[in-house]
């Protein structure tokens, strides 16, 4: 079985707390563009790559500190292994259309599918 996969997997359809460390409107660390919507991660997780699981926070339009959504996709990257999480607000919904739009501002940087529950 491959372990990407299984572990992306185990976040679809679930509630999770994150944390966000890249409020809406923040200028990325390295990189020369700013997030246009929240980011954050799952506090004590482990990802393949030895960080903590990344999430993009949809439906929310102000900057915040925390989250606590249901984890609707995983952008699964293919040229890379830090996949993030698409969580939003409880009986939100966004299609794959819409979320490639949205995160295309960091995402059109790496080749993903888009994995559903």
């Amino acid at each position: 079985m491959d372990i990407k996969k299984d572990y992306t997997s185990s976040f679809l359809g679930k509630f999770v707390d994150v944390k966000i460390d890249q409020p809406m409107g923040s200028k990325h660390p390295k990189h020369n563009y700013y997030f246009s919507i929240n980011y954050g991660f799952i506090p004590n997780t482990l990802t393949p790559d030895d960080g903590e699981v990344d999430a993009y926070i949809l439906g929310v339009f102000k900057p915040i500190d925390t989250f606590h959504g249901q984890c609707i996709a995983v952008i699964q990257r293919t040229d890379d292994e830090d996949d993030k999480l698409i969580v939003v607000p409880e009986n939100v919904s966004f299609t794959d259309e819409q979320i490639k739009a949205i995160t295309d501002f960091q995402e059109r940087f790496f080749n993903s599918n888009i994995l559903r529950p």
